[in-house]
């Protein structure tokens, strides 16, 4: 498409949902500027907006609904002409989303991310709504060339798209499809690219990151993805995202613990510790299992920071199984969680099951595992009390700074507030820990 055709074209644009949707946000981000068109600073006064959405549990979409109608109000008011609605709620519901919410004039699949560009100018010039789905579900995205919408020192590097796990509760394979490993020169060749424009630490996701290459016919072949990935000259942070704990072998250990650039970080979403939930969750993981290798990470990796995710209120979910969550949670002592009320979401076998949850019981228990988990990290966080830590630095301002030591993944965990802060953004500074402000650190720059 010629440049000179979308010169005119404001575009205001909205990401919302999980880190391997920013990716796709950024994509699209890119595709729109190539094409010459304008990205408003305001996304309530542009021609077109574009909402990359979630879809993958009710709150997310009804977050995605709330921000699709207020742009529907300023379409009514004039300030903006048209609403393209993408990602994985659109396509998820498909043309479903008309009758959901009025005042759509686009509805976008994940198969036409790269199409956005020619989407905006067709949506502009018609006056009828347009569907544009196409199976996705044996694709495997190009990630390069893209606008970074994370600070330009630190990026996703997206490895693989869809899951092959069937977890009982999950809709991301009837969204996003089976697994389908990137091949590893396309990974690098991106790893590369981010390199070279600034970024010191990559973010390494997908759905789970220790399924990598077995879609191919090639078992446990994440280390040597991460070796090949730390070779690269320039970056100095691998962050592990989302592994499957049934997918952390002892090669991957190992891999991890020898390797200086691979951050003694990980994210293992657990999801519950009950051996019967986890069953009927159709996850491979026992309790034993899991407090097995939960001993295992601490032994061989003694300054190991562990996040994880949990869901309470499952189908059937007795307050004993919470108990023992909640026993479970203050032995395990992670250094940063994550939790869920259950969504019975459609076409999942979960859905059906008896012995639903009613809410007000599932936000009880939320309430009372975050308070446990709470007083955790408190106790963690006092412990590292004049200790001394490398912290990326994030923000830079008049002697305050903002940054993150290993131990801290952007975005979703705590901080470290830095006083006499003169390190630049995007660069590293010793610091010295003085204190906590509740779940952050604070600290001194070490000079």
């Amino acid at each position: 498409m010629a440049k000179k055709n979308l010169k005119s074209i404001t575009v205001g644009f909205v990401s919302l949902g999980c880190p391997k949707n920013t990716v796709d946000s950024e994509r699209m981000l890119a595709e729109i500027i190539q094409a010459g068109c304008l990205i408003s600073s305001d996304p309530d006064d542009a021609d077109v907006v574009v909402i990359n959405t979630c879809g993958f549990i009710a709150p997310a979409r009804q977050e995605a609904v709330e921000t699709i109608k207020h742009a529907v109000d300023c379409k009514r008011k004039g300030s903006v002409k048209k609403i393209i609605v993408a990602g994985c709620m659109a396509e998820r519901s498909g043309k479903g989303l008309f009758d959901e919410v009025e005042g759509i004039d686009a509805v976008v699949g994940l198969g036409q991310r790269d199409m956005i560009a020619d989407i905006v100018k067709q949506t502009l010039s018609s006056g009828r709504q347009s569907v544009y789905l196409e199976p996705s579900s044996a694709a495997i995205n190009d990630d390069r060339a893209r606008l970074l919408i994370t600070p330009r020192h630190w990026a996703y590097l997206r490895i693989s798209e869809g899951c092959s796990h069937n977890c009982s509760f999950c809709t991301i394979p009837s969204i996003r499809g089976k697994l389908r490993s990137k091949p590893a020169e396309l990974v690098l060749s991106e790893a590369r690219e981010l390199i070279s424009s600034g970024v010191v630490e990559l973010n390494i996701i997908a759905q789970d990151i220790t399924s990598y290459g077995r879609d191919l016919g090639k078992k446990d072949s994440l280390p040597e993805l991460l070796e090949k990935l730390s070779a690269i000259g320039g970056v100095r942070w691998i962050r592990l995202m989302y592994l499957y704990a049934a997918g952390l072998t002892d090669r991957l250990i190992n891999t991890i613990r020898e390797n200086e650039k691979i951050l003694h970080y990980l994210d293992v979403p657990l999801q519950h510790v009950n051996s019967r939930i986890l069953k009927d969750m159709k996850r491979p993981e026992t309790k034993e299992k899991i407090s097995r290798l939960i001993d295992k990470l601490r032994h061989l990796i003694p300054d190991i920071v562990l996040r994880t995710t949990l869901i309470v209120g499952f189908p059937g979910e007795t307050e004993e199984e919470f108990q023992e969550l909640l026993g479970f949670v203050e032995r395990a002592r992670f250094d940063a969680l994550g939790a869920f009320k259950y969504c019975a979401e459609a076409g999942t076998p979960a859905a059906s099951m008896p012995g639903q949850i009613p809410q007000e019981v599932k936000q009880q228990r939320m309430d009372r595992l975050m308070l446990t988990q709470q007083a955790v990290v408190f106790e963690k966080n006092k412990g590292r009390i004049g200790t001394k830590l490398t912290c990326l630095i994030d923000a830079a301002d008049a002697g305050a700074g903002r940054g993150r030591f290993y131990g801290q993944a952007p975005d979703i965990d705590s901080i470290c507030i830095i006083r006499g802060c003169t390190a630049a953004k995007g660069t590293f500074a010793d610091v010295k820990i003085t204190g906590t402000k509740d779940y952050d650190l604070t600290a001194r720059q070490i000079r």
